[in-house]
């Protein structure tokens, strides 16, 4: 939960760019392209020291307060998912969820348990910094 407005939270996953300043393993975060409701980003990680890369697409629906991105291309046959951003009971809750495969099993036995743990690190990294900014950003003083 965030003690902040839903569209606040939002906003600021939208900055995408700005993720490897609070996510050790992201490197980098480069626009592609970037449109009204959408933007093409590539990305560049490390696991275990392992470089992954990929490039996904992200489609914004402001009036929902939605996310969802999809793999385009990279070292995972399937990356995608979704945030989203609900203000009930005086907080903005945000549920972001991530389907990902390797699409080499023998990679998935060796470094699945690894990725599995990197992605939920990453998720609360993220969901935490986002906290921290939203809130600063609300308060008052």
């Amino acid at each position: 939960m965030i003690d902040a407005p839903a569209r606040v939270v939002y906003e600021l996953a939208k900055d995408q760019e700005r993720f490897p300043q609070f996510m050790p393993d992201v490197e980098t975060v480069t626009i592609v392209e970037r449109r009204d409701d959408a933007v093409i980003s590539r990305w560049k990680t490390l696991v275990e020291e392992a470089p992954i890369e990929w490039t996904e697409e992200d489609r914004f629906d402001d009036a929902a307060l939605r996310i969802d991105y999809r793999l385009l291309e990279g070292d995972l046959d399937k990356f995608e998912g979704a945030w989203t951003f609900e203000h009930r009971d005086g907080f903005t809750h945000v549920v972001l969820g991530v389907e990902y495969d390797f699409g080499v099993p023998t990679l998935a036995e060796l470094i699945g348990p690894t990725l599995e743990k990197k992605v939920r690190e990453n998720s609360a990294m993220m969901l935490q910094a986002l906290k921290r900014q939203a809130e600063d950003r609300s308060d008052p003083n």
